[in-house]
């Protein structure tokens, strides 16, 4: 047996030179300190991205993106298709974790200055991908045409219309005319099996190439440290197997949840019944909802929603662009004032994040 796996390894490495590969990783090292363990929610991000590309092709043998047959669809895959139930419940779960994962990552990256010089490419394109993450929730959240998705989502285009100026094409982009219809469910289908996909593969790779040719950031003040007593490990294999051992606790808190807590699919949407209680968006888009109910309807001369759309806008136009005002860091300076920033955004999040769901 270890003969002919040795002789298909020869192979192999003989057309895609295996062996560069492996020599390039044993050469590569991982800085070792105490935040170290931040480094590892990159890697959990992109298992459970896998994760969603498999789960999501395996349904898509199934689903019918249409308004006659989206709801049915899910229905059979769900009642009649082999552990049809568990790979969506695995889909959508691991859809949640993948933000939530994305979110501790980015936010690692943020109060661990890694953002800095040279890796500002890197950061935004990390938050790009965060978007579509965020836009990938959305536009599936549609897909399975119930009775609380149809009018989230009729809630959430409702917001984006009332941008000035650009507002109203966009909804009517969004949703293929003026009222959430079957037209919407394909245009969100597209979105979601192929345009967000591609657009998403073609950042990741670059976000992936970048963090190989730059290597892991070092904590600020590492670089006035000796070389020599800078601890770090081999990439591969040591600091591989640390990874595949994040990966295989995350793979066992996901079987928990799609097993013990499986997704519901609930009634059909009805574009004629009246909005049920209790319609919210999905947590990741919570504190931004709150936050938007809590806005009087008029600051001084400008519309509440309008107003608090602008403002989320602009903030998080500021954060994707922090490597390039906050100088300090680039300077190997630690700034007070961007700890204060990150906190008071994971406050913030945190809190009307809870509201939404008390109140």
């Amino acid at each position: 047996m270890s003969s002919i796996l040795k002789k298909t390894y020869e192979w192999i490495d003989k057309r895609v030179q295996l062996e560069t590969l492996v020599e390039f990783m044993g050469k590569k090292y991982v800085p070792v300190h105490r935040h170290s363990i931040w480094y590892y929610f990159g890697g959990v991000s992109l298992f459970l991205f896998i994760i969603q590309v498999v789960t999501g092709i395996l349904l898509l043998l199934y689903y019918k993106g249409s308004e006659q047959l989206a709801f049915e669809s899910i229905q059979f895959i769900m009642s009649k298709v082999q552990f049809g139930w568990l790979i969506r419940s695995i889909h959508s779960w691991a859809a949640n974790l993948f933000i939530l994962s994305a979110f501790i990552h980015m936010f690692s990256v943020f109060f661990e200055r890694s953002y800095r010089e040279p890796r500002e490419i890197t950061w935004i394109t990390g938050m790009f991908m965060l978007f579509l993450g965020m836009g990938f929730g959305f536009s599936g959240y549609l897909l399975p045409w119930n009775e609380l998705a149809f009018f989230a989502t009729k809630v959430g285009t409702d917001i984006a219309g009332v941008l000035p100026f650009v507002g109203k094409p966009i909804m009517v982009f969004l949703r293929g005319g003026d009222e959430v219809t079957g037209a919407t469910l394909s245009r969100f289908f597209g979105f979601h099996v192929a345009v967000l996909p591609g657009i998403f593969t073609v950042l990741l790779s670059i976000h992936l190439v970048l963090v190989q040719r730059q290597g892991m950031s070092e904590p600020m003040g590492m670089e006035n440290v000796p070389a020599s007593e800078r601890k770090t490990m081999p990439f591969f294999p040591n600091f591989l197997l640390r990874d595949l051992l994040f990966w295989l606790i995350v793979l066992n808190v996901l079987a928990i949840l799609a097993v013990f807590f499986p997704w519901e699919l609930g009634k059909k949407a009805d574009a004629f019944a009246s909005a049920p209680a209790g319609i919210r968006p999905e947590w990741y888009f919570m504190f931004m909802f709150q936050t938007l109910k809590f806005i009087p309807a008029k600051v001084l001369f400008i519309d509440g929603e309008v107003l608090g759309v602008l403002l989320f806008g602009a903030a998080g136009l500021l954060w994707m662009i922090v490597p390039f005002w906050d100088r300090k860091s680039s300077r190997g300076e630690k700034s007070r004032l961007i700890n204060y920033v990150g906190l008071f955004v994971v406050v913030y999040i945190i809190i009307f994040t809870t509201l939404g769901y008390v109140l």
